[in-house]
């Protein structure tokens, strides 16, 4: 009787460190699947979700159209973004370091569902309070020459 309780308690024993371990391993996996996700959405060459899904920006910045993209933005970013500084939405400047050219763009043309499911642009929502990137209408053409002038604030 006794040994019979002593392979039981064995068995038991056994049987309690073996979930152990695999939920260990699970819960490893989920989260390394989360900062794989985070880190995915963190990187620079994130495209984000929207119309735009390659981009390849030529080394000199072509000074008409980054003026063009000035008279854009003053026109219509200007109420929530400085081009330097942090104001109601994070500032432009720099930005072209950090996000892909891709994901600048469809964050311009497609701020709602760029909000509703990529994650930097999620991170985005909260670190400014919830402002709203607001979509402001404009082409394509006018995107690109938006993100041309943001490439002259570096």
């Amino acid at each position: 009787m006794k040994k019979v309780i002593l392979i039981l308690s064995v068995l038991a024993f056994v049987a309690c460190g073996g979930d152990k371990k695999e939920s260990k391993e699970k819960e490893s996996s989920k989260t390394e699947k989360a900062e794989k996700k985070t880190e995915g959405g963190r990187k620079k060459n994130s495209k984000g979700i929207g119309p735009v899904t390659e981009l390849k920006l030529p080394e000199t910045i072509d000074e008409s159209m980054a003026a063009e993209g000035k008279k854009v933005f003053d026109a219509k970013c200007t109420a929530c973004h400085k081009p330097d500084k942090k104001y109601i939405g994070p500032a432009p400047k720099g930005v072209t370091k950090r996000r892909s050219p891709e994901w600048i763009m469809n964050m311009i043309l497609n701020p709602e569902e760029m909000l509703e499911k990529d994650p930097i642009a999620k991170q985005l929502y909260r670190d400014n309070n919830g402002a709203v990137m607001a979509n402001q209408d404009l082409t394509k053409e006018e995107a690109r020459q938006v993100l041309e002038y943001f490439r002259t604030l570096e």
